[in-house]
């Protein structure tokens, strides 16, 4: 497992230390400029840029470097030089402060539980209900539109950083439930793959040991014919598991050098096994051959298959007819067979998957017993953009 990459220098520069340069700045270049200037800033004399400079500089410092860890310590700083510029004939400090109280508010509603979040609403409100008492036990004449009006700030700040969070926390519920998807999809894919290879060649073992159980006395040489075909296709099942478990087990970063996905150029082998296991195939093609996209050149092969495999299974015929029909921008693939009929659809899996797959790729499927006997599957697939033409 590889460690993650530091970020850069910069980035690594907490935000309260570029503050505290920027007011370190400041202040040496207006000492520079007026000699006394250390002295106007701790000594106020009723200029904005003397003490109330100084308290700003250092309440923004202070509560850049605790914002991200401590909100709450940072909204009580800003709180604090708010109620201390108080004494200062220059009142908008008060605001600003207060402002900057609001807006560490509304980060803390944003990043933090509802439970910290209002803590630091509380704080505002406390302070300013501290300064109506103040005002109203001195006897002082007091203007509640002014506490009034930044009460309304700290709620429009709250309302503000909740909406945020609870965005957030609604895209990492979708983002959650897509990725639940993805992994359910994954999983039917595989269990779909796993079932059509898989049910088709213990289809053709069961089929070749019943033959071989029978003839076992009277035809040795057709014996030994089922057990080499049982040999083989038991074989290919167990390289296909070991294929696909092997694919589960690979890292991100590693290869995974597979055989390609079977497609209808793998049709031969398919009426080879069949044959083996007594049910003829015959494959008819319809207009001009051409490559198809990966997804529908899958999903046709395992129709077929699936739809040969209930042949052998259920129909209790020995011929089938398989159409593979070229369209334009459309494939049509039609099995046919004249066993007994309906008795594939009952049951099982194997209707579900081909419907399924079919459904995926936006296409039309049927499946059903014909009049006059058989049972046929027809799936049309939409053959996309180039691949169509």
């Amino acid at each position: 497992m590889t460690a993650p990459p530091r970020p850069p220098l910069l980035r690594r520069v907490p935000p309260g230390a570029w503050v505290g340069a920027f007011w370190v700045t400041l202040i040496l270049v207006r000492t520079l400029q007026r000699p006394d200037e250390l002295r106007h800033l701790v000594q106020y004399n009723g200029n904005m840029e003397d003490a109330p400079l100084l308290v700003t500089a250092v309440v923004t410092t202070l509560g850049a470097l605790l914002l991200f860890r401590a909100p709450l310590a940072a909204v009580a700083i800003a709180l604090a030089g708010s109620v201390f510029s108080l004494g200062m004939a220059v009142r908008e400090t008060t605001f600003v402060l207060f402002l900057l109280a609001d807006a560490a508010v509304g980060y803390t509603a944003a990043t933090r539980s509802r439970r910290v979040s209002a803590t630091a609403a509380l704080l505002c409100a406390a302070t300013l209900a501290g300064y109506a008492a103040w005002q109203l036990a001195r006897g002082n004449f007091f203007n509640p539109s002014a506490p009034a009006g930044l009460a309304s700030t700290v709620v429009i700040a709250w309302l503000i950083g909740n909406t945020i969070r609870q965005d957030r926390a609604h895209a990492e519920t979708v983002r959650a439930q897509a990725t639940r998807q993805a992994v359910t999809a994954e999983r039917l894919r595989i269990a779909r793959e796993l079932h059509d290879m898989v049910a088709h060649n213990i289809g053709i073992i069961t089929i070749q040991a019943g033959v071989g159980s029978r003839v076992m006395d009277t035809q040795p040489a057709e014996t030994r014919k089922a057990l080499d075909a049982i040999e083989a296709t038991g074989r290919e099942t167990l390289a296909g598991l070991r294929r696909m478990l092997g694919a589960l087990r690979k890292g991100e970063e590693e290869s995974a050098p597979l055989e390609p996905a079977p497609g209808l150029a793998a049709l031969g082998q398919l009426v080879g096994r069949s044959a083996a296991a007594g049910v003829r195939v015959e494959v008819r093609r319809r207009g001009e051959g051409r490559e198809l996209p990966p997804d529908v050149d899958l999903a046709a092969f395992r129709i077929v298959q699936e739809a040969v495999t209930n042949v052998v299974r259920h129909s209790g015929t020995r011929d089938c007819t398989v159409t593979v029909d070229h369209r334009g921008d459309e494939l049509a693939v039609d099995v046919v067979d004249l066993g007994r009929g309906g008795g594939v659809g009952g049951s099982g899996y194997g209707i579900v998957g081909m419907r399924e797959r079919v459904g995926l790729l936006h296409g039309e499927f049927s499946a059903g017993p014909l009049p006059g006997g058989g049972f046929r599957v027809a799936a049309l697939l939409p053959v996309p953009g180039e691949a169509g033409r």
